[in-house]
């Protein structure tokens, strides 16, 4: 048995880091957008099509390091493809919001107390928050591809983290819980006796698309009112989304009780 979650780390690179971060995560960005015109042209999702027509323009053009480049085409196809499987039209996708995608020990590991990050400059060592976090750095658990994300003036890099489940770590657990994430309903929880519940999100997608309307509105004006107005907005849908998944680890926690294991499904 597997145990998967995802970790979100702060980071805390100094002036200097910041800016190598920012310089890479907005190339990440617009590379993204230039090869998902690319798929949204061709209509090609097999990997090596686009690569051999977007690799050597995405290092020449973007500067993005050969990882890199790799990444950004398998960060679109993947987005193309989630869409499709959610029943949305073949339609551009774009990359708004500053992120970047790294492969562990490729693009990112752990050294001297800090995550080594991959820039366009060269790695960069970050120290990040490290309570809460010591837990996972005694060797049980595997890294997978981490998200580095910008948001409100603070860094985080979300670490996906798996690990092996025996028998005898289960102890006293009574009975072990699947979690699989969507956008219909927001959980669907299927647990060891056969019972499935479903947490319906039809609510809470209408209401990310109000906001998602309301920034776009704000975005095209371009005016300092319009984003003092995006900032506020921003952070209100923030505070929403957190109140949104509180309430639903809430109703699990009450739900299933305590001493259970929970298989997180990314």
């Amino acid at each position: 048995m597997k145990l998967t979650l995802t970790a979100k780390v702060q980071l805390y690179p100094t002036s200097e880091q910041v800016v190598l971060l920012q310089q890479t995560v907005e190339a990440y960005r617009q590379g993204c957008n230039w090869v998902s015109g690319v798929v949204e042209t061709t209509h090609c999702l097999q990997q090596a099509v686009p690569h051999t027509e977007t690799y050597q323009p995405l290092r020449v053009q973007f500067g993005l390091r050969t990882q890199m480049a790799q990444s950004v085409i398998k960060t679109v196809i993947a987005r193309y493809k989630s869409r499709l499987a959610h029943g949305h039209p073949w339609t551009r996708v774009q990359f708004t919001k500053p992120a970047l995608d790294l492969v562990w020990h490729r693009d990112y590991s752990l050294k001297d107390g800090g995550f080594s990050l991959n820039t366009l400059e060269g790695r960069v060592l970050v120290p990040f928050a490290m309570p809460g976090m010591e837990r996972f750095f005694d060797g049980t658990w595997r890294f997978g591809t981490a998200h580095l994300v910008h948001r409100q003036g603070r860094w985080f890099l979300h670490v996906p983290m798996t690990k092996d489940i025996s028998e005898t770590d289960l102890g006293e657990l009574r009975q072990v819980v699947g979690l699989d994430f969507g956008l219909n309903f927001l959980v669907t929880a299927y647990d060891s006796r056969g019972q499935t519940t479903f947490f319906p999100g039809r609510a809470v997608k209408a209401q990310r698309a109000h906001f998602k309307m309301l920034r776009q509105t704000l975005q095209r004006r371009q005016t300092p009112s319009a984003r003092r107005r995006l900032k506020r907005w921003g952070q209100r849908e923030n505070r929403w989304m957190t109140d949104v998944n509180h309430q639903v680890s809430k109703a699990l926690v009450d739900q299933y009780g305590a001493r259970r294991c929970l298989w997180w499904k990314i």
